[in-house]
């Protein structure tokens, strides 16, 4: 079965890497340009970092940081998705990836032991 993933809003941390990532042998990940892609959302990552800083501070640092890294080209670079999409050509690069990956045949990685029956 073709894993094809479509990133349109948030992904962060755990949620990103199941909803079939590059990480978990997803075949094709794709991504809005409005889409945030980070380890955690920008204004708890600050206030982690940045715990002495006032309201100020936190909201200047956390524009600095979705500037920075919620953004899905990062991921993009780092080989986490494979292109960054308009909206409007979603359908279409669906469709094709369907058809790219019609014939596609699993190989799961070689496992010393099975499952034992419980």
């Amino acid at each position: 079965m073709p894993k094809i993933t479509v990133i349109t809003r948030k992904a962060y941390g755990g949620a990103y890497d199941v909803m079939a990532s590059k990480h978990l042998r997803g075949d094709l990940n794709y991504a809005w340009p409005t889409a945030e892609i980070a380890v955690m959302g920008a204004k708890g990552a600050v206030e982690i970092i940045f715990r002495g800083l006032n309201e100020e501070g936190i909201a200047e640092k956390t524009r600095e940081y979705e500037a920075r890294f919620a953004n899905p080209f990062v991921a993009a670079s780092k080989g986490f998705i494979d292109e960054v999409i308009q909206p409007h050509s979603t359908r279409r690069r669906i469709a094709l990836g369907l058809r790219k990956l019609r014939h596609k045949a699993l190989e799961n990685p070689w496992k010393k032991h099975d499952n034992i029956p419980l």
